[in-house]
């Protein structure tokens, strides 16, 4: 498993490395010259000036130096200096990433428990009223916009009940300590949780009952109940065991969509992480700042996959990892 562990980290420098040319130069070749663009509306006519900017930060050299120059920093994590928020960029990424890391893996957790709950009763009920609901709901919840269940939450949890917070990470002046600012960011999380989560709960429900309902028909599990095993045993050792293999292979493959799901949530909830920070930054043209997001979310996505593979033995301890 460590010579497995250790291929995928080094193939995985090599990806981030190939993402964060990729970047690079899909960022320089938008339209403007990002000096003027950092010297804003007043000290773009001041030619001295953003010259000057040029040579602070290197945009007066060929594009393969700059790159070579990027690609330095970012070994040393130094990802550039944010010129619109005034602090260098992994310190303003630093900041914002617990956040993300809160929600996502909050949502995360949230699909895969619901998904395979419900998953799970659909296959053991196929064919009857309660297998037709949860598909139903499954695909109601997969075909409405993230954006739109946000809006319709706070509209419905924050306006008219008062239950939860519409906006934030935690109440604005409250200056909480212990449980109780636990409690508070509890309750900030929930509605921004539950709108990622509900959306990828519907995929992992659907594919926890095909998969159920294809393992079920194996040779495997019809002499396990010729054996007289009970069915509540058969379809949790046998069967949900086996079918969560190909749920395990979509997590990975949804780590990409759950990042990019947190950019919209967080933006219409106001909660402080990289998602709502890369949106910023897109307004603001702070190029820095921007690839600096790009570079992290991309290792957040690699890592994530690593997870899924090494899980993937825990699931099921038969599978041997290639050397």
């Amino acid at each position: 498993m460590l010579s497995f562990v250790a291929q995928r980290i080094v193939k995985g420098v090599f990806v981030l490395l190939a993402i964060i040319v990729m970047n690079f130069f899909l960022i320089r070749l938008a339209p403007g010259d990002p000096a003027s663009v950092m010297a804003g509306e007043a000290g773009a006519s001041d030619a001295q000036f953003v010259q000057q900017l040029r040579e602070k930060f290197s945009l007066d050299k060929p594009l393969p130096e700059q790159l070579f120059i990027y690609v330095k920093g970012v070994v040393t994590l130094d990802l550039g200096f944010s010129f619109r928020q005034q602090m260098p960029v992994a310190k303003l990424i630093a900041e914002r990433l617990p956040a993300t890391l809160l929600l996502t893996l909050t949502a995360f957790g949230i699909s895969l428990l619901l998904g395979i709950t419900f998953g799970t009763l659909a296959a053991r009920f196929a064919g009857t009223w309660a297998d037709t609901a949860i598909t139903v709901s499954a695909l109601l919840f997969y075909a409405t916009p993230i954006f739109w269940v946000a809006l319709m939450s706070i509209l419905l949890f924050s306006v008219y009940l008062g239950w939860l917070p519409s906006f934030g990470y935690e109440t604005i002046g409250a200056n909480y300590t212990g449980f109780a600012h636990v409690k508070d960011v509890a309750l900030h999380l929930v509605m921004p949780a539950m709108t990622i989560g509900l959306f990828f709960m519907a995929t992992y429900t659907r594919m926890t009952r095909a998969s159920m309902l294809e393992v079920k028909r194996l040779d495997f599990v019809k002499t396990a109940r010729a054996k007289g095993l009970r069915d509540s045993i058969i379809q949790r050792r046998h069967v949900l065991r086996n079918a969560l293999l190909p749920v395990v292979t979509l997590a990975g493959v949804h780590s990409g969509t759950l990042v990019g799901g947190a950019v919209l949530t967080e933006t219409v909830f106001a909660w402080p992480g990289i998602g709502r920070l890369l949106y910023e930054a897109l307004l603001q043209r702070d190029y820095n700042l921007l690839l600096g997001v790009f570079v992290v979310c991309s290792a957040m996505v690699l890592i994530f996959n690593l997870v899924t593979d090494l899980v993937y033995r825990l699931v099921d301890p038969r599978i041997e990892f290639a050397s």
